[in-house]
């Protein structure tokens, strides 16, 4: 006891003494680029050619087969290799969610195309296991048995049992989490692959209505998900936001009316949380039914709209400590829900804050908690403050992202990163001796598992790097979901936030007319300026047609490599490029770009300036 006084008494010290290292700041593109990268680690399935996590290799090859159905791809959760949809499906969610607000920052870091990837990831996953309208594959794998092995994904010898929801055994809140990934996923990738983006919509609607007219908890019908995953707040904040993502990708009022209607019954206007997670999404249905309100959507439904809002400003008062009831913190600062895995929920809500307080200064308006008015920039400043945390300023310099910084976790409760490598030594690796041999192991991880979030420190600030205190270095997918788009934020300074209000009206379809000078803003994506300009343009069959010349020009003092452009709202013919899959390349005659030269690409159409985003590239 006198041990545990004495160090919760030091932590003001240890602050001051970090206090110089939050000065310094953070790089935050460099942090990016690693939580994206962890999610690669994380992929179940056949590997691609462009895998950058290089120590894993294919896994659960034959997942699905013994149901009739073909379940390989998607994640594993955390640091076991079961597939639990339930925490796929909103990580797919916050994924989607971080590339929806930041998509222009990402791109401006060059991580919009590794974004993209970890959804699609997980989305052609949720294709494969939709196969029915009311039929869902929800897990596969069983807790049980895989947390009885020690082993990598490679070697599993354990279950891989498949999991469903249907009429006879429905899942409301799986089906409607899984509803609103897809939903969400469809409006990133509407520009890109407007083809993929509708597939997505449409198991979006099926698998609203099949969670909406089949009601039940999915874990009393997966029951085997219960000591893992289960759904204590039920599933009707899972169905209103599914409705609330359903809205905004395909604007259709009836999902903006399932809103209103259902507010009080089903708690999106009652519940004052404090939490939002995986299995909690109150929260995150408020904040976006107080955007739909901002940007002036919510029409005759504005007063069960402000009821709404008024629990999404609980929350985010809670979040400040200017609330009615504050969120608990850890003397250093940290929010603090419980002990495992407690950076979820550090992560989920500071994105909350981050687009509240980007929403509240696109409408010019101000919080309102109970202790006075608040400005929005505390609600940023907030977010800010929580991710410092988590990448160092706290009493312990430690960083609880791996790979970042001196001082991270290095004994990681994740059986890939704690067993050598299979491309290194193709030795099985058995069910119980894998806990024999590497997990019992006191030394660090063989495998860094670059960019993972751990589940971080107890409510005094005190953390064990230890591979079997679970509780604490054990990460997550979630975890790291919602970080990317903060990081993103972050990264992209102060005023690069998306001016996503207000809403502009649509106006009647007319043909655009350019005019026959610059026809976009030059742009700049880090050290790659883009620059676009009308050249010509003719009339043909009453038709105006326009040459659009757009140059790319390396700033930097390095070679530029591995150049991908993302171009939409392209309507006709282009030269200068390669097109590989969804993105555009340096053409066959050009390998790289020297420093401080130009390429230049043209295309026609009869409309304005296409969108040209740069989606990765390297420098050497």
């Amino acid at each position: 006891m006198e041990k545990f006084v004495r160090l919760v008494s030091l932590a003001p010290l240890f602050l001051l003494l970090c206090f110089p290292l939050a000065l310094a700041g953070h790089d935050y593109g460099a942090a990016l680029s690693k939580s994206i990268l962890f999610f690669e680690a994380q992929r179940s399935g056949v590997l691609p050619h462009n895998q950058r996590v290089t120590w894993r290799s294919h896994s659960g090859l034959y997942d699905g087969k013994a149901s009739g159905v073909n379940l390989v791809g998607g994640y594993y959760d955390a640091g076991d290799n079961v597939k639990f949809g339930l925490p796929m499906a909103f990580t797919v969610t916050m994924m989607s969610w971080s590339i929806i607000e930041y998509g222009k920052q990402m791109a401006s870091s060059g991580e919009l195309g590794h974004a993209l990837d970890a959804v699609k990831w997980g989305t052609d996953y949720f294709i494969k296991a939709h196969p029915e309208p009311n039929v869902l594959y929800g897990e596969v794998g069983d807790g049980n048995t895989d947390h009885y092995c020690w082993q990598r994904p490679e070697d599993m010898t354990t279950d891989r049992r498949a999991y469903k929801i249907s009429p006879s055994n429905p899942g409301s809140d799986l089906a409607g989490e899984t509803a609103a990934a897809m939903a969400a996923a469809s409006i990133v990738f509407r520009r890109t692959n407007p083809a993929y983006s509708r597939e997505l919509l449409q198991h979006a609607y099926l698998l609203f209505d099949f969670a909406d007219k089949y009601r039940g908890k999915y874990d009393s019908s997966i029951t085997v998900a219960q000591k893992y995953y289960r759904s204590i707040s039920g599933y009707n904040d899972e169905l209103l936001w599914a409705a609330a993502w359903l809205y905004q990708a395909s604007n259709n009022e009836y999902y903006l009316n399932y809103l209103a209607v259902n507010g009080d019954s089903m708690g999106g206007t009652g519940w004052g949380m404090t939490e939002f997670g995986w299995d909690v999404k109150y929260s995150g249905v408020q904040t976006l039914v107080a955007k739909f309100l901002m940007q002036g959507k919510a029409g005759k439904h504005a007063a069960v709209f402000q009821k709404y809002t008024a629990k999404a400003e609980y929350f985010m008062c809670s979040c400040l400590g200017k609330g009615s009831r504050n969120a608990q913190k850890t003397p250093g600062g940290l929010l603090f829900r419980q002990r495992w895995n407690n950076m979820q929920f550090v992560t989920s809500a500071s994105f909350l804050a981050t687009v509240y307080s980007d929403y509240l200064t696109s409408s010019r308006r101000t919080l309102k908690c109970a202790s006075g008015n608040v400005a929005p920039s505390e609600l940023l400043s907030f977010a800010k403050s929580q991710v410092d945390y988590i990448l160092g300023d706290n009493p312990r310099a430690t960083s609880y992202m791996v790979g970042y910084g001196n001082n991270y976790p290095q004994q990681v409760h994740h059986r890939g990163s704690s067993i050598v490598s299979i491309k290194k030594d193709s030795s099985f690796v058995s069910c119980r001796g894998g806990y024999a041999t590497w997990f019992s192991r006191k030394a660090s991880d063989p495998n860094l598992l670059t960019g993972a979030i751990v589940g971080g420190p107890d409510a005094y600030d005190n953390f064990a790097d230890q591979r079997d205190n679970y509780e604490q270095t054990e990460p997550a997918t979630y975890n790291n979901a919602p970080l990317i788009g903060i990081l993103a934020r972050l990264g992209g300074g102060q005023s690069s936030y998306n001016q996503l209000l207000p809403v502009v009206t649509s106006q009647p379809k007319q043909t655009p007319v350019p005019k026959l000078t610059p026809a976009a803003p030059a742009s700049t994506s880090g050290p790659i300026a883009i620059a676009q300009k009308v050249t010509s343009s003719w009339v043909s069959k009453g038709v105006t047609y326009y040459r659009y010349s757009t140059t790319v020009t390396n700033k930097s003092g390095k070679t530029l490599n591995n150049l991908k452009l993302t171009i939409s709202k392209l309507y006709g013919p282009l030269w200068g490029l390669t097109k590989t899959g969804d993105s555009y390349v340096f053409p066959s005659w050009l390998n790289s770009l020297p420093a401080g030269k130009s390429l230049e690409f043209v295309y026609i159409h009869a409309a304005s300036a296409a969108n040209v985003l740069v989606s990765s590239y390297s420098l050497a």
